[in-house]
């Protein structure tokens, strides 16, 4: 049985499109920010980070909670807390397996959220030297 979020609504999460233009290109409509506000502020707690972190760059892609637990000075309960809200942000799926849960990073909506942060420097058009 599977535990998923429902994804966040931006756009098409199983395509590389982007859900919007950089902070730095437009203004990130309110609607917008609604939608991705619970998962800026999941990554917003150092513990939760360093989860996603640990999932995300897990060798087979997911990561068992028997292999997350051990590298936190926090109970059990504390980091399923952790994992819920990560799950519930959308940010990764969760799959029950005989006793044990295991995580996949979801990277469509990780490489959406990158890109709204993405600064590309603008480059100005040079006049052209006279020769």
């Amino acid at each position: 049985m599977s535990k998923q979020a429902a994804p966040l609504p931006l756009g098409d999460v199983t395509a590389d499109a982007v859900c919007c233009p950089p902070l730095a290109q437009h203004r990130v409509p309110a609607e917008t920010a609604a939608l991705l506000a619970p998962a800026f502020k999941a990554l917003g707690d150092p513990v939760r980070l360093q989860l996603m972190s640990m999932i995300a760059s897990a060798d087979n892609g997911e990561v068992c909670v028997c292999d997350l637990t051990p590298a936190f000075d926090l109970t059990g309960p504390t980091i399923s807390h952790h994992l819920r809200t990560l799950r519930e942000a959308g940010l990764v799926d969760a799959e029950r397996r005989g006793t044990w849960v295991y995580y996949r990073a979801r990277p469509a909506i990780l490489r959406q959220l990158a890109a709204l942060l993405t600064v590309e420097p603008v480059t100005a058009a040079r006049p052209a030297a006279d020769s």
